[in-house]
């Protein structure tokens, strides 16, 4: 379902990251551990389609993104690929229920305000329907981030350091969130962290270095 082979990405034509190779089964829940510097970021967003690698392939849902143009990467990745990042990235302007709908326009999809206001119930977020995003905590927003990842049935989940400022109570309700979710929808999920109390979550790991070398 998700799967890399030979990637690297270079900032400056000059120093590149290589990465080492992922393949993660359908409905499968992934650890992607390393410390700051290790190129943890950069590989969520090579996996999410938000860069473009240098060498290599990655596969999502049986198609290669790094073939993909903008405009057909863009509606990929809103149909197959749920973000959660570490900040929300909410239109300030908008309600949450007009965030989540304008995720399913983004995406070429259908609007299904049933589906948004399904998985706010789910989320316990029912009632923030018609909030502005300043007007909920940084725990709502979080539950909300996971909603609008959730949204469009991805295949693939990617979570940016979701636990790195809770504390360890929170970090495992969080966790608990993202598993039983992804479970729900049958999605892969991948937790991008640095975060050492996991490990023991997530029997499949993959331990980024530092693998930057100078070509």
């Amino acid at each position: 379902m998700l799967q890399t082979k030979e990637l690297t990405y270079s900032y400056d034509g000059k120093n590149t990251l290589v990465f080492p190779d992922i393949d993660c089964g359908k409905g499968e829940h992934w650890l992607l551990l390393g410390q700051s510097g290790s190129g943890k970021t950069t590989l969520l967003h090579l996996l999410g389609g938000l860069l473009s690698p240098a060498t290599g392939s990655i596969i999502v849902a049986g198609d290669n993104i790094a073939t993909k143009r903008a405009a057909a990467l863009d509606r990929f990745r809103g149909r197959h690929i749920g973000i959660i990042f570490q900040k929300s990235h909410f239109v300030r302007a908008l309600t949450l229920e007009e965030n989540l709908v304008l995720a399913q326009q983004l995406a070429g999809a259908p609007i299904d305000r049933g589906r948004v206001e399904e998985l706010l119930g789910h989320l316990n977020l029912s009632h923030k329907l018609r909030e502005k995003p300043d007007n909920l905590s940084m725990g709502e927003q979080q539950r909300a981030a996971i909603a609008r990842a959730l949204l469009n049935r991805p295949d693939v989940i990617l979570a940016d350091e979701p636990t790195s400022a809770l504390d360890d109570v929170n970090c495992q309700e969080v966790i608990d969130l993202l598993e039983r979710e992804a479970t729900a929808t049958g999605a892969t999920l991948l937790v991008v962290t640095h975060d050492g109390r996991l490990k023991a979550r997530f029997p499949r790991q993959v331990l980024l270095t530092h693998y930057q070398s100078s070509l």
